[in-house]
């Protein structure tokens, strides 16, 4: 299967989107698709972007990629906001890059906001005033973030993807909100047209209970592997707390218990739980995707659910 080789319409073969809440495998099924495709994966996640803090990002390693070519993780420094637009910009070049190598792209990742970005565009239009972003900032530092996610929830209720730490898109959104006077999820959910990139999502998912258990593993396992290691490397390097970087779940409480404000307990719960509310809020949004073909990983191979990828790349239609 080629990029050049005819699609189901007669088009250019589609990219693969494999898609899904956190924990569901979906590195590693990107690594055998681009294996048996003899091709390269593009990451979705708006944490692994940044370089540094790896393990609590679940960044792929050396030996999981089996010498898959993988990019758009470590990519920028910890300090730079990486925003939608900067993704959207550099995932097209590199879809088209590896097109014209004559392979067919796999996009992997949980962020649906870049997968959406990408597949169907950025809302356009007057949305930015630098006057109402200064105000906004001065309110935040005044009144703390905690009334700013507040006020952003009471006026845009649907916007439940904005975690209450992440400052840069709380204060985004209201931006939004105060210079058009329409809430920034009402503008994304008119960019429902036909996509950008012929493609197919497949949509991996689990169980609830198994996913919770195995998202629950899975940060033990990063403890056992240095987590906290690579929290105080982080800090000794002099890099912010306040960083972009550090918004990835479970680096806040982290950072606070390495500096003597949280018990280790305490912050390994916290990153639990708000990873288990996260991807709930992941499926409630993969739910909403028209078209998607859903995956059930549960007890099965990265290889099986591959082979399952393939199979289904020749039907339906394309969105």
């Amino acid at each position: 299967m080629s990029a050049g080789a005819a699609g189901p319409r007669g088009g250019a073969q589609p990219i693969i989107v494999i898609a899904g809440p956190t924990a569901t495998g979906k590195t590693a099924v990107a690594v055998e698709l681009a294996h048996k495709l003899n091709t390269e994966i593009i990451s979705s996640d708006s944490m692994q972007v940044y370089r540094h803090l790896t393990i609590g990002t679940a960044k792929p390693t050396p030996e999981e990629l089996r010498g898959v070519v993988c990019h758009l993780v470590d990519h920028v420094p910890p300090d730079r906001q990486y925003s939608l637009g900067d993704f959207v910009e550099e995932a097209d070049a590199l879809i088209t890059a590896i097109r014209g190598k004559g392979r067919v792209p796999v996009v992997y990742g949980g962020t649906g906001m870049y997968l959406k970005g990408l597949l169907h565009g950025i809302f356009g239009g007057v949305t930015r005033d630098e006057a109402v972003r200064a105000e906004l900032a001065r309110e935040a530092d005044e009144r703390g973030l905690d009334a700013m996610h507040a006020e952003l929830m009471r006026s845009d209720p649907a916007a439940t993807h904005i975690m209450p730490n992440d400052r840069q898109r709380i204060l985004r959104a209201l931006e939004v909100l105060r210079v058009t006077g329409v809430p920034i999820t009402a503008l994304q959910t008119q960019h429902n047209g036909p996509a950008r990139h012929a493609n197919r999502m497949f949509v991996l998912r689990l169980p609830r209970e198994e996913l919770n258990a195995r998202i629950d593993a899975r940060v033990d396992a990063m403890v056992a592997h240095g987590l906290l290691d690579e929290v105080r490397a982080y800090l000794a390097e002099g890099h912010s707390r306040a960083n972009p970087a550090v918004r990835a779940l479970g680096y806040g409480e982290l950072i606070a218990h390495v500096e003597g404000e949280l018990p280790l307990e305490e912050a390994l719960d916290a990153m639990k739980r708000k990873t288990r509310q996260y991807s709930k809020r992941q499926m409630t949004w993969f739910r909403s995707v028209r078209g998607a073909v859903w995956v059930d990983v549960s007890g099965r191979s990265a290889e099986d659910v591959a082979r399952e990828v393939l199979g289904g790349m020749g039907g339906g239609s394309e969105r």
